[in-house]
Parts: C-alpha cells; structure tokens; sequence
C-alpha cells in the first residue's frame, strides 16, 4: 500500500496504472490483479491505507496526555503540508475524485471527519478547563479546518505564492479568534 500511494503521489490518482503499482513494488501486475481485482479498488484501498495513516499520526496527538493548548499547537503543525506536500498531493487529488468514486469519498469523508471531531473534542476539553474562550466548538472547528484546507492547497500546488510561515501565521490568527487567544500562544 504504501508503493501504491507512492505512486499515486508521482503520477496523479487518474495517471497511475496497475502496471506503475507493479513495477514499484517488483511483483507482476497479475498479482496486483489478483489481490485488488481492478484498478479503482487497488486506488480505493491505497487512499484508505494513506487516511489510516494519517489518522494514527492525529490519534497520537489527541490520545497523549498533553493539555489543550499543547494539542492545539500539534494538530496545526500536523496539518502544515511541508512544501508539495506528498500527502497533501493525495488528498487533493482524493478530495476531487471522491466526486465519482464511492469509495474514496467514504475515505476522504472519514479522515475529514475525525480531524474536526477531534479538533472539536481538543477545543471543549481547553474550554473546560479555561484554556480556551469559545461558544461554538463544532462551529469554530469548521472554520479553523476550512482555513487550513484553503490555505493547505494553495500552499501545496501553487509554487511561491505562499509560504509555510504564511499559512502558520494566518493558521494561528484564525485559531487564536476563534478561541480568544493571543497567536503568539500558538508558537
């Protein structure tokens, strides 16, 4: 799985062939057939696996025993593509092809999700113990993702139009409004 993504990551969800999958990994594409039986389930289960992935990343954050504000600043950096992103490159990709594919919408809303349910669940827990001063958790999770999402793409395709201190930057005033923080607290 991890060759499948890479490879999806090189050439693109719509580019990459069962043959590119088979050569990458050194076993004929008759066994890629035989495990996967087409390419759109060999693609499905390769975004399944890179959204596993990444969750086991966000689940170690969530899951440690650092305060709020400590798992604020680890989920944002967590989310930071660095440069093009590999990732970043699978999730667009994913997010526009979930439009005809079942299968990887049912991922790509998956991994959603669970980032703002967590990022909800992070944003209760710093309102209750004072960390945070917020009203609408859900509602400020949606918009610190959205941010993030916006900015996360144009920083991943678009060479120099933006830079990874920028989208920190914006990342953390837009999460500091929204829960009455000063952004250098997000340092």
């Amino acid at each position: 799985m991890r060759t499948a993504c890479d490879v999806i990551v090189e050439r693109g969800l719509a580019n990459t062939r069962t043959a590119d999958v088979a050569a990458a990994a050194g076993v004929s594409q008759a066994l890629v057939f035989y495990h996967f039986a087409t390419k759109e389930r060999l693609l499905a289960q390769a975004f399944a696996y890179a959204v596993e992935q990444d969750l086991a990343r966000l689940d170690a954050v969530v899951r440690s025993s650092a305060p709020p504000l400590t798992k604020l600043r680890r989920m944002l950096r967590l989310y930071t593509p660095a440069g093009r992103s590999t990732s970043w490159a699978m999730w667009i990709d994913g997010w526009a092809e979930s439009l005809r594919t079942p299968e990887l919408e049912k991922a790509s809303r998956r991994l959603d999700l669970r980032w703002r349910q967590d990022l909800t669940q992070v944003i209760s827990d710093g309102v209750a113990d004072g960390t945070f001063d917020c009203a609408d958790p859900a509602g400020a999770a949606w918009r610190i993702n959205a941010v993030m999402d916006g900015l996360a793409v144009q920083l991943a395709v678009h060479d120099r139009v933006l830079t990874r201190r920028q989208f920190t930057e914006w990342v953390r005033l837009v999460a500091a409004r929204e829960l009455d923080l000063e952004p250098a607290q997000l340092v």
